[in-house]
């Protein structure tokens, strides 16, 4: 088993309890990271990654979105986490369009090609798909 790396004092006692501890962690990874990563030493790349676990974890317990209950609200979610249009999700999916839009807006069923797409290539949980149907 891998011994887990030692964390630096300074960041150890830091559980970010509150909003504020959060900003300060916020601030001191942007002063590491305006260094570059060729100026920062082995220590400044260990605390970095120290804090940066921290920040996730504060971000995953506060800042997380709650998970749609429609199919739509989901396309919509997925669209979203990859930065993409509607036009650009249609055709990612390998759809036209106007199809896509038809779905999303609940007036045209989705047909079985439109299933398969959005489950191999949005990898949504196919019984959220049968359960929004």
């Amino acid at each position: 088993m891998l011994a887990k790396p030692a964390m630096s004092r300074k960041v150890e006692k830091q559980k970010l309890p509150t909003e504020n501890a959060y900003e300060k962690l916020m601030q001191e990874i942007e002063l590491l990271m305006k260094k570059g990563s060729e100026s920062l030493t082995a220590k400044d790349i260990d605390t970095l990654q120290d804090m940066v676990n921290i920040v996730q974890e504060y971000e995953a317990h506060y800042f997380t979105l709650p998970k749609p209950e429609t199919l739509a609200g989901m396309l919509n979610l997925k669209m979203f986490e990859m930065n993409l249009t509607q036009k650009e999700m249609a055709a990612f999916l390998g759809l036209s369009p106007s199809k896509f839009s038809l779905i999303l807006n609940n007036k045209r069923e989705p047909d079985v090609q439109f299933l398969k797409a959005i489950y191999r290539k949005l990898q949504i949980d196919p019984k959220f798909i049968l359960d929004s149907l």
